[in-house]
């Protein structure tokens, strides 16, 4: 394998462009030319391909974002659209292809292997609920963000005596919710995976008053089905009879910022050259990611059917040191 490929998808991930650095070097170290596509399938639909040496990705391994861009594409969840991106691939005579991305990204992965073009995953999304991973690349930066608004929130939460609710990133997975709010010693926590209702958060809220507690953090995941405005919303309409208001801050795409960590930026350097080294010894069809402190592959045809699971005994733990 003499010219490999490289594109990043979906939502951008705080380590993305360090994997692009360890793909591309690994890649010209072993023999290869390596093609970057810009913004995402739809750039492969579009044949925006740049070759990449290794001074372009110089300087980029501690940036956020990445170098190559990513974009929505609704015409490669077609079979014509998909046939167009192989077809684009073999004119430019690529002969492998890297996807750095989460669900979705890995989702038109497999359906690129199915066809019998040789793909490797990478696990990167910062919502890290994709099957195959322990970690993904960008989980622990976002984590980090999420922490460091918490702690501030919780300094003037003490000064005002406010109860506040910080929205997190989550659609369906409750990770970052659950982690920041344990890390942050939040007093109730609220993620898709356990059903919560308004009035118990509030009886919640009052307990940790009555126990001494000068203030009040309540972290909730995006995709709850009471979200940050939801519940804002609930305990303003009911403010009479519960007895007060909550504040809600929403983090939103700031989490997906800045530079990423070390771990980040360790963890996508593995991934980026075992893939690389993966494709090029001929294996494909398997998404590479780290499970139990190792760096491991896991069929795409896995990934794209399963779904990753999250400990709620670590709710009940939370639950336990809020009292």
């Amino acid at each position: 394998m003499k010219r490999i490929a490289v594109l990043t998808s979906g939502g951008d991930a705080p380590g993305m462009n360090a994997a692009i650095r360890a793909i591309v070097r690994i890649g010209i170290e072993t023999g290869c030319e390596v093609i970057g596509i810009r913004n995402g399938y739809a750039g492969l639909i579009a044949g925006n391909f740049v070759s990449l040496g290794a001074r372009d990705v110089s300087g980029i391994i501690q940036r956020g974002g990445t170098i190559l861009g990513s974009a929505r594409c609704p015409e490669f969840e077609t079979e014509e659209g998909r046939k167009k991106a192989l077809w684009m691939l073999q004119e430019d005579n690529i002969e492998g292809l890297i996807v750095i991305g989460g669900n979705g990204s890995q989702a038109g992965a497999y359906h690129l292997s199915r066809e019998g073009f040789p793909v490797i995953g990478v696990a990167s999304t910062i919502d890290n609920d994709l099957y195959g991973s322990d970690i993904t690349i960008g989980a622990y930066t976002a984590l980090n963000i999420a922490l460091e608004a918490i702690d501030r929130l919780k300094t003037t939460d003490s000064s005002l005596q406010r109860a506040f609710v910080v929205e997190v990133m989550g659609r369906s997975h409750g990770f970052l919710a659950l982690m920041s709010g344990i890390a942050g010693g939040a007093e109730a926590i609220i993620i898709p995976e356990a059903e919560t209702d308004p009035e118990i958060l509030a009886d919640e809220l009052h307990a940790a008053y009555k126990r001494g507690k000068p203030h009040a953090i309540v972290v909730v995941a995006e995709g709850a089905r009471y979200n940050g405005e939801e519940l804002a919303r609930y305990f303003r309409e009911n403010r009479e009879r519960l007895g007060f208001e909550v504040r809600v801050t929403v983090l939103g795409h700031v989490q997906r910022g800045g530079e990423p960590g070390a771990f980040d930026r360790l963890l996508a350097t593995r991934l980026g050259a075992a893939a690389t080294e993966v494709l090029i010894s001929g294996k494909h069809g398997i998404l590479v990611g780290l499970i139990k402190g190792e760096i491991a592959t896991t069929p795409l045809a896995e990934v794209a059917a399963k779904k990753k699971g999250l400990d709620l005994n670590l709710l009940d733990l939370a639950k336990s040191l809020a009292k």
